[in-house]
């Protein structure tokens, strides 16, 4: 073991397990530097001895190795999702490579994460690369997640608004242009984008034996998930004819399409080879948003679709059959309600009337006769029209003065029955949708046994003709 000056600080060097190791101690002290090279050995003796005999050599393997073996295995399962697989590990190994399996703690992934900030990587990204390399880890690999987790350090916040939807009029834009692009391609692949709502993977490896022309409907081969494979997009009119055009072109250029031969045909500037499929649409793409002017990314055409569906009424169930995903969760994430739709359902109720508003004007409607009617010329089109209009109906049924009329059981103003004046509406008789009352009843009314309910005709007279 030893202890050298480099630079500003201390360094220690010793070899552990056939391998050496120089780490920087960070420190101007040469004593502090000592003490940092005995814990650090003292931290690799332990890590080692912590397993089991038949894996402590598998402690002291560089990541490097670890992660070429991990991937060949990876790509034979996931052959999908190889090449972001291949994109992460390089990340990892170029960072991390030279350090032993044992060596990874906590503060490792956390300082892996802040290097990879400061080169400008996107947060989602690099949760992504540390997802990996926890998987590459394996069982200690598990450990630490749990700690992170804990720690609410395992992943970098991400931007919740991701994607955009095309308005009607971008689409419009976007389709004429690539219907005059250069590219054979861009105009039914945009077309399949924004009427199927593919991944960009699932468009490039479209075979012609995945389109039904006389059922109208296509079958996703290979996708992201398990949901997304295998599923069945009816073609609608627009992208029936779009196809069955593009077929034509196909024919004159190939000849008769085989069922193995893929829809986008490998060739550039110009498809030569329909045995292997297009490897990017990404150049024919920014030509076209650019002439459209119109900001996006490839991707946005399937929030696009998405967006279309869920404006359109469509079922939560119908969407994830047709787009492939998951959960409700993912679909929120990719489906974008516009400001359009939104402003829509806001004015409806503004327009809307309210319930006390439809009340009032029906109680108006009720109360209020007509201006030239008898009643109204009469009431001079006052608010108590109801109450007087009630009172003359029932002098001209009855052929009596006010003062007679208040001998009556029940007013058609108030529909109450006048025999028990003491009872509620509810517990008397409710004759007011009967019409007006039965008739004239002597002043003296016989109540309960023992008891006797006599009339006031001056009371009731005040209350019936104001």
């Amino acid at each position: 073991m030893s202890v050298f000056r480099r630079g500003e600080f201390y360094w220690y060097e010793f070899w552990f397990a056939g391998r050496r190791v120089r780490e920087s101690s960070k420190s101007t002290s040469k004593t502090v530097a000592q003490k940092a090279e005995k814990k650090r050995l003292r931290e690799l003796e332990e890590g080692f001895n912590n397993v089991v005999s038949d894996a402590r050599q598998e402690r002291i393997r560089l990541f490097r190795d670890v992660a070429d073996t991990f991937f060949e295995g990876y790509k034979l399962r996931l052959p999908q999702s190889a090449t972001f697989a291949e994109y992460a590990l390089h990340h990892l190994k170029r960072l991390l490579g030279n350090k032993m399996l044992v060596d990874f703690s906590e503060l490792t992934i956390i300082e892996y994460q802040n290097t990879r900030l400061d080169e400008r990587a996107a947060p989602k990204s690099i949760n992504e690369e540390v997802g990996f390399l926890l998987r590459v880890l394996d069982e200690p690999g598990d450990l630490l997640r749990a700690r992170l987790r804990k720690k609410k350090v395992l992943k970098l916040k991400v931007r919740r608004t991701v994607g955009k939807a095309f308005s009607e009029a971008e689409k419009e834009r976007m389709l004429e242009e690539a219907s005059n692009a250069r590219s054979p391609h861009i105009y039914p692949a945009l077309t399949l984008a924004l009427n199927a709502g593919m991944r960009d993977a699932e468009i490039k490896n479209l075979t012609w034996e995945q389109i039904d022309f006389e059922k109208q409907y296509l079958t996703v081969g290979r996708s992201k998930t398990d949901a997304g494979e295998g599923r069945t997009i009816p073609l609608n009119s627009k992208l029936y004819e779009v196809f069955r055009e593009y077929k034509v072109w196909y024919r004159e250029k190939f000849g008769a399409p085989q069922a193995e031969w893929y829809v986008f045909p490998f060739g550039k500037p110009s498809p030569c080879d329909p045995t292997r499929p297009v490897t990017t649409l990404k150049t024919a793409w920014n030509n076209v948003r650019k002439k459209a002017g119109v900001k996006g990314r490839w991707h946005d055409n399937r929030h696009t679709l998405i967006t279309d569906l869920a404006e359109s009424g469509a079922g939560d169930q119908t969407i994830m059959d047709i787009a492939g995903h998951v959960s409700k969760q993912m679909l929120k994430h990719y489906s974008h309600i516009r400001m359009e739709a939104k402003r829509v359902a806001l004015e409806a109720i503004v327009k809307k009337p309210s319930l006390a508003e439809v009340s009032e004007q029906k109680t108006g409607r009720n109360e209020q006769p007509p201006q030239n009617s008898p009643q109204g010329s009469q009431n001079g089109g006052k608010g108590r029209g109801g109450k007087r209009t009630a009172k003359k109906t029932l002098e001209a049924a009855n052929g009596k003065n006010c003062e007679d009329q208040c001998s009556l059981s029940i007013t058609n103003a108030q529909g109450f029955d006048l025999r028990s004046p003491q009872k509620s509406p509810q517990s008397g008789d409710f004759e007011g949708h009967r019409g007006v009352g039965r008739g004239s009843k002597s002043l003296k009314i016989n109540g309960s046994s023992g008891r006797t309910r006599t009339y006031n005709p001056s009371v009731n007279s005040r209350m019936l003709c104001h």
